[in-house]
């Protein structure tokens, strides 16, 4: 079965939790929202913080709002660049992740787990999950078009109230094949 979704490309970034985000921008700093994102509730900030490595320093955007954990979620390319080898995990998931550290306005964080190059995955809302008989954790493949049509497998389901429709793939991803945000991509199925 197949059937057209349309397609984020998520830039690095992070998320934080409550105690991180006091630290790192003052006790009872709040985040402000910049522009709503494609998942319900869920923004980009004005707030911003830096992954500092030996190698270098890489800017992060602090997507809202605040989460019970902090995560960074880089592209291979970004993790290159600052000299880590971070592994693919689920978003949420910090198991096995890598640690690392994170600079703000006023004062820094070290991290012990969080930091990944997050699994690829679509978020649908249940009645889109309940008409393509799809559930948490399935795996699809989604196939693209153009001069750099590629098909990409394991990607991951992710359904609940609060999800909407939408692939996530980071930019490495989006580069390969040739397309930015809002582009319909086939999602197959049952493959």
């Amino acid at each position: 079965m197949r059937f057209k979704l349309r397609m984020g490309v998520s830039g690095r970034h992070c998320h934080l939790k409550r105690e991180d985000m006091d630290i790192l921008f003052g006790f009872g700093s709040e985040l402000h929202p910049l522009k709503p994102i494609v998942q319900p509730g869920q923004f980009t900030s004005e707030e911003c913080v830096y992954l500092e490595t030996d190698k270098g320093k890489m800017k992060l955007r602090v997507i809202g709002p605040l989460r019970p954990y902090t995560q960074v979620e880089l592209a291979k390319t970004d993790a290159r660049t600052l000299g880590i080898n971070p592994p693919i995990c689920f978003s949420g998931y910090l198991d096995g992740s890598l640690g690392g550290r994170l600079v703000g306005p006023k004062g820094e964080v070290v991290l012990k787990e969080g930091i990944m190059l997050v699994q690829r995955h679509i978020h649908l809302c249940p009645e889109t999950a309940a008409k393509y008989h799809l559930k948490n954790h399935d795996i699809v493949a989604m196939e693209t078009t153009g001069a750099r049509a590629l098909r990409f497998e394991h990607v991951y389901v992710r359904t609940g109230p609060d999800h909407a429709d939408e692939i996530h793939i980071d930019t490495d991803e989006g580069n390969a094949c040739g397309l930015e945000n809002g582009a319909l991509v086939d999602i197959v199925t049952k493959y």
